[in-house]
């Protein structure tokens, strides 16, 4: 069993899973085919490599039972997980030390059957799809009131940390939220506090305005460059009217306007970075925070170009080598 420790002096949970240890690294570092002999557990026919799916698309004019061939996403949960659904928490203390069981759900979104496309390739209404399947596992997993927090990453390449080359990304549900999302959630409500605004529709208003760090905007998104970059050509995308979660979307669209404005920024961090490896998450309201004034649900993206080292960890500091200005220009002008 998985288990959650406490640091006591910065009020950090660490989760010790020394299952991940065994997940697979025999992939190449780049999202390529696998080396001869190996077998991709995520294309189509492959099912039974996997734990059986709790989550799928697939077309509506062909009839598939689950777990077979002819599906367009499929969501699984995840062989390594870092956190397991089974089990009570039981928070207990050992001397100074808290701990808890290492429960929760962690689960795989196979993002298409092509194993050799990437998300960049794919059109928007396969982007869309993936965020309805966000949306749906979301919301099953809300259910558990064990979980406190869904955090919906992708990892594109091994130096990413991708394991695996087939598309996918991951949803792991949280008893307690994550430091760095609290750290963000005290900063907007302080910002509040003292304006009675939110912070980020005042950067979404300022942004809009100024067009410096504007990268692409359609009629329900805007993806800009953050004025305090902590990495070359990161990327946020956020919804030009206040939401709270992305759960609950005012744009009436089922998320095809995200998906475009997402599907816009991929291809164009491809042309200008020649396909890099890169997160994203999504950054979106705890379960008890539903409605918030302060907070503004957005996704992160952050191509992995230059490397953390020792004054980066011991300090807290970021070195960005690219003004977010700069960034911006690169990828205003890159036709997708």
């Amino acid at each position: 069993m998985p288990e959650l420790r406490k640091d006591p002096i910065i009020d950090r949970w660490v989760i010790i899973s020394s299952e991940r240890g065994q997940r697979p690294v025999f992939l190449a570092e780049q999202a390529e085919a696998p080396k001869p002999g190996a077998i991709c557990p995520l294309c189509p026919g492959n099912e039974m490599m996997t734990p059986p799916e709790v989550f799928a698309i697939r077309p509506a004019s062909v009839s598939s039972p689950p777990n077979s061939p002819n599906w367009i996403l499929r969501v699984v949960p995840n062989k390594f997980p870092a956190l397991r659904i089974e089990g009570e928490l039981d928070k207990r203390g050992i001397g100074l030390y808290d701990k808890m069981n290492g429960v929760g759900a962690h689960e795989v979104i196979v993002e298409t059957p092509l194993h050799s496309q990437t998300l960049a390739g794919m059109d928007v209404p396969s982007v869309q799809n993936l965020f309805l399947a966000y949306r749906e596992r979301t919301l099953d997993l809300l259910r558990d009131k064990r979980f406190k927090f869904i955090m919906i990453f992708k990892n594109q390449g091994s130096m990413a940390g991708a394991s695996l080359a087939h598309s996918h990304s991951q949803l792991i549900a949280l008893p307690i939220i994550p430091k760095r999302l609290s750290e963000e959630i005290n900063g907007s409500l302080n910002y509040y506090r003292y304006r009675d605004r939110c912070v980020f529709c005042d950067i979404i208003a300022q942004e809009s305005e100024e067009k410096e760090r504007t990268i692409y905007e359609n009629d329900h998104f805007i993806a800009i460059s953050p004025f305090a970059s902590r990495f070359p050509f990161e990327t946020w995308i956020l919804p030009k009217v206040h939401e709270e979660s992305f759960l609950f979307s005012k744009t009436q669209d089922n998320y095809f306007a995200i998906a475009d404005a997402l599907s816009v920024i991929l291809k164009k961090h491809e042309k200008v970075l020649n396909s890099p490896p890169y997160n994203y998450m999504i950054h979106t309201t705890p379960v008890e925070m539903i409605d918030s004034p302060y907070y503004h649900w957005h996704i992160e993206i952050i191509p992995r170009l230059t490397k953390m080292a020792g004054f980066e960890w011991g300090t807290g500091f970021y070195i960005n080598p690219t003004p977010p200005e700069e960034a911006t220009i690169y990828l205003q002008e890159a036709d997708v």
